[in-house]
């Protein structure tokens, strides 16, 4: 099964064979997008129930419904442990997620994720909530200064956010990319639009992706069976290191308290095994495929242990 032209799945080998899929195995695919680790794992032989909260997905996935071993999910991959125990699919033998904002929502200008091309100031991935508008046009310079630091790591937040409330209303991209160059300084010649942080931090902001992406995985402990497959790609420090400190924690691989600083929660058997860790893409797919380049996958085998749960956690939203 070809996935439609135009989009390349990172690392898609790599994930495959994290998954180890074989027929007649239920695999989870969190994030749909475009459908390319759905159909790979298809191919495979095994049945995929596949998540995707954004409505363009879930329209062009329709063309799948065909397959009996295919069922696409109106909803966020947090909930994917009601999602699967109303359907009687619980547990189940891998899941994979491909976090943050997909190609196919960077590419339309009107769904205003990027900068390269003007477009209203949306950002939605579920084309419903606050959108990146209200946030820039309604919050407190204060707000807008702490979620620009904290997750775009722009170390002149205060000034940007106080550029982005002197212009406001801002409701296009082309605007409010131009108000943070203004506020920050742009060359021709430099290698980064100074932009690509404050877009960034917008844009996890409005779609609460570091909380999501942490419920993902507790939820996917939750359904996972002794023996099942984890496989999360990630494309920035900010996501990975959710994915990190997961696994680390969940392996039994966080450092061990002491009588000077007590361990934060009690010894808990390992609901992991960690089977890759920082796989990145080879020099070949990054020329076959640019976005690869920024893609660190991240695998783990579930073990029979009891799931912890949300504790230890600790992501802000």
């Amino acid at each position: 099964m070809t996935p439609p032209s135009g989009h390349i799945p990172v690392l898609l080998d790599e994930v495959v064979a994290a998954l180890a899929p074989t027929a007649g195995e239920t695999m989870v695919d969190a994030t749909f997008g475009a459908g390319g680790y759905s159909r790979a794992l298809l191919d495979k032989g095994a049945r995929v129930i596949a998540f995707d909260r954004d409505p363009d997905a879930i329209a062009a996935g329709e063309a799948m419904a065909g397959n009996d071993r295919f069922t696409l999910i109106a909803a966020e991959f947090s909930g994917m442990e009601r999602e699967l125990g109303a359907r009687d699919a619980v547990p189940v033998d891998g899941v994979t997620m491909d976090v943050g904002v997909s190609s196919m929502q960077l590419d339309q200008a009107e769904r205003g994720f990027s900068f390269q091309a003007d477009g209203p100031l949306d950002m939605r991935m579920s084309r419903s909530g606050p959108s990146a508008a209200d946030f820039v046009n309604g919050a407190d310079e204060a707000d807008i200064a702490d979620v620009l630091y904290r997750y775009g790591e722009e170390r002149r937040s205060r000034r940007v956010a106080r550029a982005i409330v002197a212009a406001r209303p801002i409701t296009r991209t082309a605007n409010l990319a131009n108000v943070v160059r203004k506020a920050l300084g742009h060359k021709s010649h430099d290698k980064k639009d100074p932009a690509t942080r404050t877009f960034q931090a917008i844009r996890i902001h409005v779609n609460r992706e570091l909380g999501e992406l942490a419920d993902g995985l507790a939820a996917a402990e939750q359904v996972l069976a002794p023996g099942g497959r984890l496989a999360v790609v990630t494309f920035h420090s900010l996501e990975d290191r959710v994915v990190k400190h997961f696994l680390r924690e969940r392996s039994g691989a966080t450092p061990a308290g002491s009588r000077h600083r007590p361990a934060a929660t009690e010894a808990r058997a390992p609901s992991f095994e960690v089977t890759a860790r920082g796989v990145r893409a080879g020099e070949g797919e990054v020329a076959r495929n640019p976005r690869a380049r920024s893609a660190t996958l991240r695998a783990a085998r579930r073990t029979a242990a009891a799931a912890w749960g949300d504790i230890g956690m600790g992501v802000r939203t």
